[in-house]
């Protein structure tokens, strides 16, 4: 599987070796994760495979970047079982990050 980690603002704020990679994103279990940098948004999303995702604004220092991590609190099928409360982002390594935002890229 390999290490993953996410960083922002030369912050590591997510490392693991254990995750779930899905759909091109990393998903971090939540003990891997420095929940001191994430405040919770108002944003929401729907798939109809995993469910309603939340979403979360980071911030370190005087940087921040809204909704760039979402969580499932509940799934809605067996196949995304393993996805509830596991945080993914933009700022995993590997995973480019949309042009208009302000996250770090690798």
């Amino acid at each position: 599987m390999g290490h993953a980690t996410a960083t922002f603002n030369g912050k590591i704020i997510a490392e693991t070796d254990t995750y779930e990679f899905v759909e091109g994103n990393v998903y971090f279990p939540p003990s891997s994760v420095d929940n001191s940098v994430f405040t919770p948004s108002t944003n929401t999303t729907f798939c109809p495979w995993k469910g309603t995702a939340s979403y979360l604004d980071v911030s370190v220092g005087e940087q921040q970047a809204k909704d760039a991590a979402w969580f499932y609190p509940e799934t809605i099928t067996d196949r995304a079982a393993g996805l509830k409360n596991h945080d993914a982002n933009y700022l995993a390594k590997g995973r480019p990050c949309p042009e208009s935002s302000k996250h770090d890229k690798f």
